[in-house]
């Protein structure tokens, strides 16, 4: 009795973890992508223009509150540029990796 309620536990939470096949459309998702790259070049481009500006303005001439915005802003841009860049990044924790790697053992 006890092999077969174990049995009928085991096949339900491995049908409940069964993914599901979706239709995907190759062609919408090839396109977005292409103009989603365009536009995140632009704005790279355009983040890396004003740090240049910021470089070419002479500091001396500008007050204390002026140079800590400028130090603000500068720091701000290269963040924004730093996450463009490192957007596409999938973070997997060590409890997720575990499980997986246990999921793929019992199923193979």
């Amino acid at each position: 009795m006890k092999k077969l309620t174990l049995g009928l536990m085991t096949g339900c939470m491995l049908l409940l973890c069964n993914p599901t096949l979706l239709k995907a459309e190759t062609e919408t998702a090839t396109t977005a992508t292409t103009v989603t790259a365009t536009v995140k070049s632009a704005e790279i481009s355009k983040m890396e223009i004003r740090l240049n500006e910021i470089k070419a303005m002479d500091m001396k001439t500008l007050n204390s509150a002026e140079k800590k915005e400028l130090r603000k802003e500068v720091r701000a841009i290269k963040s924004d540029i730093k996450a463009v860049n490192n957007g596409g990044g999938v973070y997997i924790s060590v409890g997720a990796a575990i499980l997986i790697v246990l999921l793929l053992i019992l199923l193979l």
